[in-house]
């Protein structure tokens, strides 16, 4: 049992990982409906950022995450305000070429100046090792992750729903051109949102440097999860992706731990039947 418990606790710090890479791309998606799939990108960005500072810079762990964070969010207004805002009312398929364009681009770009293999990171002596909780003997670093992750999900519900920023947000995701006729600046609001996606993808980019592996071909490995997570959640709802990232977390980690020989079919197995039952996502809504 206590193994079962070990297993599931890995899953769901695994899900809150790809929670904080994902819900960027849902709140664009369900605020614009615009497919930027660069959002793996500014995870590869955040988990750069944060090798760079801790390893040639020698900034502590804990002060490099913020730096992570800003380093993805000023990439992504950029990008939104000098390439990304002039596509707004293209078709999809516009939009995804362009996005994955953008993420071939960051590929090389980071191949070039940091080489292609795997980046080593250590992490400090008080994130290793294992603890013992209730019974159980967790990874700290693991621990961490649940405790941060939780606390990230608590602030953006609170910061969407009790906040006046929040409520603009939600106005745009309801009606943009409502929103637009009240006095919203929605372009503002789209950017704002934009740095807050990018920058939370950066940090979870950073927080998964040392758990997932960090190269130039990260993107590509978890571009598709990322998707998942944002389709099975529901576009535009923060408890939505996080449920998805939870349950899909969870499941991938557990399938691949019990039936290692079908590798990581079980989160596509519970992504196509969460989609056969609800085509609009967990908590997403019928347009």
């Amino acid at each position: 049992m206590a193994a079962v418990l070990t297993v599931l606790f890995n899953g769901i710090a695994y899900g809150f990982l790809l929670f904080i890479m994902s819900v960027g791309l849902s709140v664009s998606l369900g605020m614009m409906n615009f497919v930027n799939l660069a959002q793996a990108s500014f995870s590869m960005l955040g988990g750069y950022a944060m090798v760079a500072a801790t390893q040639r810079f020698g900034v502590p762990f804990l002060a490099s995450l913020p730096i992570a964070f800003l380093a993805a969010a000023a990439a992504s207004v950029l990008i939104e305000r000098l390439v990304l805002r002039h596509f707004y009312d293209t078709d999809d398929l516009t939009q995804v070429l362009l996005t994955l364009g953008l993420v071939f681009m960051s590929i090389a770009a980071v191949t070039y100046f940091w080489g292609g293999s795997y980046q080593r990171f250590d992490l400090p002596a008080w994130l290793t090792g294992q603890q013992d909780v209730l019974g159980l003997t967790l990874e700290t670093y693991r621990i961490f992750l649940v405790l941060t992750g939780a606390l990230l999900a608590a602030l953006l519900i609170f910061g969407l729903e009790r906040t006046r920023f929040g409520a603009m947000v939600r106005a745009c995701v309801d009606n943009q051109r409502v929103a637009g006729a009240c006095g919203l600046n929605t372009q503002l609001i789209f950017a704002g949102a934009f740095a807050i996606g990018g920058g939370l993808a950066g940090l979870g980019g950073a927080l998964a440097a040392n758990l997932l592996g960090l190269d130039p071909n990260f993107p590509l490995r978890y571009l598709v999860y990322i998707l998942i997570i944002v389709s099975v959640g529901g576009m535009g709802t923060i408890s939505g992706t996080l449920a998805a990232g939870l349950a899909l977390g969870t499941a991938d980690v557990m399938g691949k731990y019990y039936f290692p020989q079908f590798g990581g079919v079980a989160i596509y197995a519970a992504t196509v039947a969460v989609m056969l039952w609800r085509p609009h996502g967990l908590m997403g809504r019928r347009a």
